[in-house]
């Protein structure tokens, strides 16, 4: 089998971190289509709600948005390197802050119209929705708007990389330092690198977890989500620092067998925590070690995929090279298309699994013809997060994992 530390090199195209972006992408979109049949508050919700899926729902959540602001991390410094920072800053102002404006005043719109329908605050008539959703702050309802709703991580990224931008020479400066390298080489030994890399890595997200979760529970309201943003960017700052450093990647192929042990031992723990916490809820001393574990399990499922994407992902194809483009317009279509036809489908009365597979297929087929047609008007490339021209087919930059 090919290494994968000899594999990967610096000025190689990460192939694993493609297929990663591209999985959890595809695995966000069918947690929102879960949201519309689970228990939770959402935008609009199935007749048939129920809570069976909702313990494997909640184990995916400590890491899919993380492990996206880690491989943006990866790709700032790369970005940022071949551009230098005022470059840089440019490039991410005018890839991402049309797509926030786009998504807040045209793709997000419908998604409020339905759940002000549904809630009866409204009526059907979409244009007089639209004059108080898009023209009145906060509109005639207690519902905030225009709103981001799924598109706040480009928003947070957005913010994320114009901080970073001034300061990009100085955390070039901490990532190729000596002390980073010699972190790096300490991670990489026998046994003590391996334990090292899945504690040391974690004690911030704990500190985090019993100071700033406890005061600000996650809003995605950019001006008081403290706690989501310390977590988000941080771990935005290991993707950067991890970038370059291939002690560190080599450090995470070593790890792989202790991090998956940890993973799988985790998902069985929080597994059983999740689907009988009436029972355990006053059992403070299975609470709180449920809640160290689910920061253990969101580090270790991280280096986990990580690892294995290294191992097997590292390859190009027809499909990475399509869905590397295409998925970022799936991710700004795809909540839209889930809470305007589960509405409309929603009343037609429908089994519960017929009405779930009918929304998967309207979902991916929306997505997908959205995408042809994104793709081939020059206008709407810019405000859907795809450049004004199509870019090279073999994709050479590193920068696409942010895209």
């Amino acid at each position: 089998m090919t290494n994968p530390a000899k594999a990967i090199s610096p000025a190689t195209r990460r192939f694993d971190l493609d297929w990663l972006r591209i999985g959890v992408f595809g695995l966000l979109i069918f947690y929102h289509i879960g949201m519309f049949f689970n228990t939770e508050g959402w935008h609009a919700k199935s007749t048939h709600m129920n809570d069976a899926m909702e313990p494997l729902m909640w184990l995916s959540s400590p890491w899919r948005l993380p492990l996206l602001f880690f491989i943006s991390g990866v790709a700032i410094r790369f970005l940022s390197d071949k551009l230098g920072a005022a470059r840089f800053a440019g490039d991410r102002f005018w890839r991402l802050f049309p797509v926030i404006l786009f998504g807040m005043y045209v793709i997000v719109a419908p998604q409020t119209w339905v759940q002000l329908q549904q809630a009866g605050v409204i009526g059907p008539d979409f244009w007089t929705f639209y004059q108080g959703y898009a023209f009145t702050w906060d509109g005639p309802w207690s519902v905030e708007t225009p709103t981001w709703n799924h598109l706040w991580y480009v928003a947070y990224l957005f913010v994320y990389c114009m901080l970073l931008a001034p300061v990009i020479p100085a955390l070039r400066a901490i990532a190729d330092s000596k002390a980073l390298k010699a972190v790096g080489a300490l991670f990489e030994r026998p046994v003590l690198g391996p334990i090292l890399m899945i504690i040391l890595p974690i004690l911030p997200f704990v500190l985090l977890r019993f100071t700033l979760v406890e005061h600000f529970p996650t809003t995605h309201n950019l001006t008081w989500d403290w706690a989501n943003h310390a977590n988000s960017f941080l771990i935005l700052l290991y993707g950067y620092f991890f970038a370059k450093n291939q002690a560190l990647w080599r450090a995470i192929d070593r790890v792989l067998p202790w991090a998956g042990t940890l993973t799988v031992s985790s998902f069985i723990f929080l597994y059983a925590c999740y689907t009988n916490w009436p029972a355990i809820e006053d059992n403070m001393l299975i609470v709180w070690t449920a809640r160290f574990d689910r920061i253990f399990f969101a580090w270790a499922i991280i280096l986990t995929l990580l690892g294995l994407a290294r191992r097997f992902c590292n390859h190009d194809n027809a499909a990475r090279r399509y869905l590397t483009e295409a998925v970022f317009p799936y991710y700004i279509l795809h909540q839209t298309i889930i809470v305007v036809w589960g509405f409309f489908i929603g009343s037609m009365g429908f089994d519960v699994w017929t009405e779930f597979w009918i929304l998967v297929a309207i979902t991916v087929i929306g997505c997908g013809l959205g995408y042809e047609l994104v793709k081939r008007v020059p206008l709407l490339r810019p405000v859907m997060g795809l450049k004004w021209r199509s870019g090279s087919r073999s994709g050479r930059a590193i920068s696409a994992v942010a895209e």
